[in-house]
């Protein structure tokens, strides 16, 4: 399937006779606009540009490519100004990708204090990440970092990786386990308990059983939901367990709903960061996003 941004950056690499000025243009990586070209050039089976040194010249099929799509292109473009206008005038629209918890809990009810639009996307960090250097999206908050020439991470606060449990769980057995270091005791135990997860959390419980006893989960957990939350509303008051992010978790267990289970030893953390691109044109807008995210953070 033909992908719109690929036309986009076809525009701006004829307008603009090389990638380097095309990536500036669209503010994205240049190895971002030459996998977008090539992308391109594979899909509909014709070669677009003849590469020179520090020079793109079209060729014949790619002259009338640029001829067949740049009026189409420039209303698309008239359309989205349009459509990201208020009665104030433009306003600009930043794109971020985060967790749906995040979303809701820290974000959702502050929407109304940003002077931007603002699209969110739900999405694994990986694929997230992707679209930031691809210039999809203008800000990721992430605990994955992905090198990319294009891309920079600042440092933002820590989660750490907890096992909990419903309210009604007796972990009488596992505490004792705990208490003489018993961890082949306690995996065994953990086994046969009933445990719920997401699609996207399961790097959650790999990291913390491969911290805690030296292997990858051997079992096929019994409920897997879409979100975290989801996951604490299934477990109110039961006997479930799970692997989670404390601070998504935070408000059920003063709430006592869901208990924790334990800790780890060796605890788990991951590092959140903040990512975005090295280079944007709404550098303010997403100062702002960042400190509303800080302002409004679980433990704040």
């Amino acid at each position: 399937m033909l992908n719109l941004e690929w036309f986009r950056t076809f525009k701006a690499i004829y307008e603009k006779g090389n990638l380097s000025a095309a990536a500036q243009t669209l503010f994205i990586s240049q190895p971002g606009v030459s996998v977008h070209l090539n992308s391109l050039e594979a899909s509909i089976g014709y070669r677009l540009f003849n590469r020179e040194t520090r020079k793109m010249i079209p060729t014949d099929r790619g002259i009338i490519l640029y001829n067949c799509i740049i009026e189409p292109m420039n209303r698309l473009e008239e359309a989205e100004q349009v459509f990201f206008k208020d009665s104030n005038g433009d306003k600009p629209t930043i794109s971020v990708g985060l967790g749906y918890e995040t979303f809701e809990y820290a974000l959702a009810e502050h929407v109304d204090q940003m002077s931007f639009n603002l699209i969110v996307r739900f999405g694994e960090y990986p694929q997230l990440l992707n679209e930031l250097d691809a210039g999809s999206l203008d800000l990721v908050l992430t605990s994955h970092m992905i090198p990319q020439p294009n891309l920079e991470y600042t440092p933002f606060t820590k989660e750490r990786i907890v096992l909990i449990c419903g309210g009604q769980a007796d972990t009488e057995q596992l505490d004792l386990l705990l208490t003489v270091n018993n961890r082949a005791g306690v995996r065994e135990w953990l086994k046969q308990q009933v445990w719920y997860t997401t699609a996207g959390d399961m790097g959650y419980m790999r990291n913390f059983w491969l911290a805690n006893f030296d292997c990858l989960p051997d079992f096929k957990p019994n409920y897997v939901v879409p979100h975290i939350s989801a996951i604490l509303r299934c477990m109110r008051n039961g006997k479930g367990f799970a692997v989670v992010p404390d601070f998504l978790c935070q408000g059920e267990l003063t709430r006592k709903t869901v208990r924790l289970a334990w800790e780890g030893n060796p605890q788990v953390e991951n590092m959140l960061h903040f990512g975005k691109r090295k280079r944007t044109r709404n550098a303010g807008e997403i100062a702002q996003l960042e400190e509303l995210l800080r302002k409004n953070w679980f433990f704040a």
